[in-house]
């Protein structure tokens, strides 16, 4: 797919990319890029200039304005660059190919006419202040009906102040934090399911593998928690279930540690110490790799090894190889869900993006796009309050997501199942619970090798 020109966020003023020729030459590289629309309720999604490499920085205007006229822009926070840019470029994919596959239809029907979106681009570079500016600048100066960023915990915390304030819809595909949708927001809504219930489902999952004698019941857990409220999230769920559950297993260490830091070996060895059967622990990305890299050199074994959300990504493989294997994780979408529409949308990124979606991160985006869509047509105008209080009533059926149903709760939140994954030999990766959805089956105890 052609290059995209990029641009980092700079402190304002911005200088703006010469947008019609940028915008005319996205829609032709995106063009060429193919892509059909799923089916959906929503006409399915739309038309944004994209390049398998994100844009960075600064407003990227994509194709909605090629053929003149009007267009609805909508902010986009993500990011791109920064510790958080693999994650990050996977959800702005996602939101690409949706508004690419709405554009191509016509548009967006908004009051018996077609509007095509006009997406405002924003690479936060991963940095919380940075986010919530650029938040803010999307909503006000460039007068977007609604916004959809904030990838993380901490970046979505930093953006979620914004959408009350400015009373803009905003729609976060990728935090879920309890202490985002906890506070009375009218404005916040999120495709992702809590924390809390991945660490109940975690829990759930294991003692399904009690029930089924994979796993002996009284074994020992050590978790260590990224100290954020993701963290706290992660680890509140599962001893809720454990609460709930007594006897199955007991916690026997428990500690936290700081996103990003560099060296997990002292944690490790006191892990190492505790004698526990099983380590869990909730990470991002790039300390995931870190702390399992390290948990391999200080030679440790545990019948069951999750990352929380984290273990089948791709840098994961390539960075450890082999020594993902056996690693499960709960995840909101996986594409091995056996529905019509995930077969369709993985066909259409790959023609896109010429991979196939690594992980979760692109179809929370995607559905997120498809959500709003719904809502501006619902809602039959452009008015901030009537999109939100459309949104309030979005159910889209068909779904990408476990369970096909897209629905927000009262709090603006999505609830949703989780699947559980697990890394096999070879590559592959399985769903492996609940049982009516497998693909595989679960390998437990994780051999010692």
């Amino acid at each position: 797919m052609a290059e995209m020109s990029t641009q980092r966020a700079r402190p304002r003023p911005l200088r703006r990319l010469g947008l019609v020729a940028l915008a005319t030459g996205l829609l032709v590289a995106l063009t060429a890029c193919g892509g059909g629309a799923p089916s959906g309720s929503s006409g399915a999604t739309g038309s944004s200039g994209s390049s398998g490499a994100a844009p960075q920085g600064g407003a990227a205007q994509g194709g909605g304005a090629a053929g003149g006229g009007e267009v609805i822009k909508i902010g986009v926070v993500l990011p791109t660059s920064g510790r958080e840019a693999k994650p990050g470029t996977y959800q702005w994919e996602g939101i690409q190919l949706a508004i690419k596959q709405v554009n191509d239809k016509g548009g967006v029907s908004v009051g018996g006419k077609k509007m095509k979106i006009e997406p405002v681009f924003y690479d936060d570079e991963s940095d919380q202040a940075k986010s919530a500016s650029l938040v803010e600048r999307a909503m006000t100066a460039d007068k977007v009906v609604a916004v959809i960023g904030g990838y993380s915990t901490a970046l979505g915390q930093a953006e979620s102040v914004m959408p009350d304030r400015y009373q803009v819809p905003w729609i976060t595909p990728g935090a879920a934090a309890s202490t985002i949708f906890s506070q009375g927001y009218q404005w916040t809504f999120g495709t992702l399911t809590p924390v809390s219930e991945l660490g109940y489902t975690t829990g759930k999952f294991l003692g399904w593998l009690v029930d089924q004698g994979k796993l002996q019941k009284g074994l020992k857990i050590a978790m260590v928690l990224e100290n954020t409220d993701h963290g706290v999230d992660y680890g509140n769920g599962i001893e809720q279930w454990l609460k709930e559950n007594p006897g199955y297993f007991t916690v026997v260490f428990k500690e936290n540690f700081e996103l990003g830091a560099p060296d997990f070996s002292g944690l490790l060895q006191k892990v190492k110490n505790a004698g526990a059967d099983i380590f869990l622990s909730d990470a991002h990305l790039q300390d995931y790799i870190t702390m399992h890299r390290q948990y391999v050199q200080a030679g440790l074994y545990h019948q069951m090894v999750s990352y929380g959300a984290r273990g089948p990504e791709k840098d994961a493989r390539d960075a450890l190889g082999d020594a993902v294997t056996g690693i499960f994780a709960g995840i909101w979408w996986s594409k091995n869900l056996p529905y019509p529409q995930v077969k369709k949308f993985i066909e259409d990124y790959k023609a896109a993006y010429g991979r196939e979606p690594d992980s979760w991160y692109a179809a929370t985006a995607y559905d997120a796009v498809r959500a709003l869509v719904t809502a501006i047509e619902q809602a039959g105008s452009l008015d901030k309050t009537a999109i939100r209080d459309a949104l309030r009533k979005v159910e889209l059926k068909d779904s990408l997501l476990p369970g096909q149903v897209l629905k927000f709760e009262a709090n603006g939140q999505l609830k949703a199942p989780f699947v559980i994954v697990q890394n096999k030999p070879g590559g592959k990766v399985d769903i492996v619970y609940p049982a009516d959805a497998a693909t595989g089956e679960v390998i437990a105890p994780i051999p010692k090798k």
